[in-house]
């Protein structure tokens, strides 16, 4: 992958970046990178979960619960856990966030809880569904649920009820920045740069 030149933009003395698309639409792959370039943590609810989960703590009981039961974990636990991790991050320049909100009430409550929200930018990575089911049924990491077509549709399905909402939330406060994922990973990456930049 083309590592990313130029200047990324700074927002007042920090770069919180919030990225949203549906499944496959590449937010770990370039979360992580983005991250490396803004100089910033890269923060996945998924990793957060797990690690509380591994570690045996109070809201990792909790997530536990929900994950035994596969069930999505409860807004209220999700916001606990991410705010207990932005805080812990509090002056260290922002964040990428990938994962979080999740839902809009998980946006609002994480206005609540984060003075401004938990981003200045959110970039959402726009991804036609059968390209979505195209990449999950491709995926070779090792997730057997990538290939399973009744599983993706239920993710995507949950994708457009709760988390497609989120792009109309974030146009209205003038945060959302929109790109096209379905394109080769070096020019989704440069066009999040595009946005991105000063």
């Amino acid at each position: 992958m083309t590592p990313v030149t130029g200047t990324l933009r700074r927002i007042g003395t920090s770069t919180s970046v919030v990225l949203i698309g549906a499944p496959g639409s590449g937010k770990g792959t370039h979360g992580v990178v983005l991250a490396e370039r803004l100089g910033v943590p890269y923060l996945s609810t998924g990793d957060l979960l797990r690690d509380h989960v591994a570690r045996g703590t109070t809201l990792g009981r909790q997530v536990g619960a929900y994950l035994d039961r596969g069930e999505l974990v409860h807004d209220d636990l999700m916001v606990a856990v991410v705010g207990e991790r932005l805080a812990e991050l509090e002056g260290r320049g922002g964040h990428v966030l990938d994962g979080f909100p999740r839902t809009v009430a998980q946006a609002e409550a994480a206005e609540r809880l984060v003075p401004g929200g938990p981003a200045e930018v959110v970039v959402f990575l726009a991804l036609p569904d059968d390209v979505a089911r195209e990449r999950l049924a491709q995926r070779a990491d090792g997730r057997s649920d990538d290939a399973d077509g009744a599983t993706v549709e239920h993710r995507l399905e949950v994708f457009h009820v709760e988390t497609e909402p989120l792009v109309g939330f974030y146009r209205a406060r003038g945060l959302l920045r929109s790109v096209d994922a379905d394109q080769p990973p070096d020019a989704v990456l440069t066009a999040i740069e595009s946005v991105l930049r000063l």
